[in-house]
């Protein structure tokens, strides 16, 4: 009887260790947050939450295509980041879920705001365990309400966009490659060389549906930022020459001469930049030499493999030369010049730094030297050469 009493003691005790659903939450009765923006004005942060409606947001037959999908966006705000982001919940009824978060937005005023505010974004955003490192991340001209209301085409799903999707789009057309938290965190704190921050803006003229307006995503340049500084923005045109150096590029077309009168229009793939540089009286010049594939899109005027591939190339070049004497306006090394040289003669970098913070001028960037191998002419023949 003594035995099966302390048996029966150890069973109950056990019961009391079992594990159960007390913290369990029912997924029907929380707010997905999908995108976050911040913003700062008069000393103070403001934030916002976008939530959707995934029962309208998913794939499945029940859901109507083409139907308009609204979107919720909650505002706080508060002295510190984490400050505003609860005051969110204060008139939130349901429980937030940020780990779906998609996007984070800030304003340009939040990034002029300099050093502090940047590094607390990031180290609240990245310390909170719900959020993701792999959050796509922007810069905007645009009201953060307006950025977090906008719509895709056909009604589609918000996340249907180009700021929660934007390799489709990259896909076609490359300019500005997507940034991601992970990506933009590790090198914005670099001593050398800048990172792009894509800026997004909402294009109001080039779609209707029917008739009327509808105002589409776009990305319009972006933020040359370094040691956690904006140095400043410029435009896509501005950046046309970054892409060629950027060798995630997928697709992206030129026109041959580049001017109202072009002769053919010419898709260029896969690029394989290099940089090289020399130590020359006390200064470092670089050279850089790229290799790109193309094929021919369009062809106005006869012209011959040869004539395609030098024309390119001579395009090509002075894209990059204008970029680069952008970036040096601001005082930014959008080429990541001295990046390279930091990377890989650590030494040397610090030698020629001598306590300045930027190294470059117009004579830094000695050749470029480009290379292009027409693969095809599409469907057609070319007719010259």
């Amino acid at each position: 009887m003594r035995r099966k009493g302390k048996l029966a003691l150890m069973c109950a005790a056990f019961l009391f260790l079992l594990t159960a659903c007390w913290n369990s939450k029912d997924i029907q009765s929380m707010a997905y947050v999908t995108a976050i923006g911040c913003d700062y004005e008069n000393g103070k942060y403001i934030t916002y939450a976008q939530v959707l409606n995934f029962s309208n947001v998913a794939k499945g037959e029940s859901v109507e295509i083409g139907k308009n999908i609204p979107t919720w966006i909650g505002q706080g705000e508060g002295f510190t980041l984490t400050e505003s982001f609860n005051s969110i919940y204060t008139t939130s009824q349901l429980r937030l879920f940020w780990g779906h978060v998609r996007a984070l937005v800030v304003t340009e005023r939040f990034l002029k705001k300099g050093e502090h505010v940047i590094k607390e974004a990031y180290d609240m955003l990245n310390r909170y365990r719900e959020i993701r490192y792999n959050i796509l991340v922007y810069g905007t001209k645009e009201p953060i309400r307006d950025i977090l209301s906008q719509k895709s085409n056909l009604n589609l799903s918000p996340l249907e966009t180009i700021m929660d999707n934007p390799t489709q789009g990259y896909s076609q057309r490359s300019y500005i490659l997507p940034t991601y938290s992970f990506k933009f965190k590790s090198l914005i704190d670099e001593p050398a060389g800048a990172v792009l921050l894509p800026s997004l803006s909402i294009d109001r003229k080039s779609w209707t549906e029917d008739k009327k307006k509808k105002s589409m995503f776009s990305i319009n340049g972006a933020y040359l930022m370094s040691n956690n500084q904006v140095r400043g923005w410029l435009s896509e045109q501005d950046l046309s020459g970054y892409r060629w150096i950027e060798k995630d590029l997928m697709r992206s077309p030129i026109n041959i001469p580049d001017n109202s009168h072009p002769d053919a229009a010419i898709v260029l793939i896969k690029p394989k930049p290099k940089i090289e540089y020399v130590f020359r009286n006390g200064k470092t010049f670089y050279t850089i030499k790229l290799s790109i594939q193309a094929y021919v899109d369009e062809l106005v005027r006869d012209l011959s493999k040869k004539d395609i591939e030098e024309q390119s190339a001579k395009v090509i070049e002075k894209q990059i030369r204008a970029t680069y004497e952008k970036g040096l306006s601001i005082k930014a090394d959008v080429l990541n010049l001295t990046e390279h040289l930091y990377r890989y003669n650590p030494k040397l970098w610090r030698n020629t730094r001598r306590g300045e913070s930027f190294l470059l001028d117009k004579d830094s960037l000695e050749r470029i030297e480009v290379t292009v191998h027409l693969l095809h002419s599409g469907k057609y023949k070319l007719r010259a050469g």
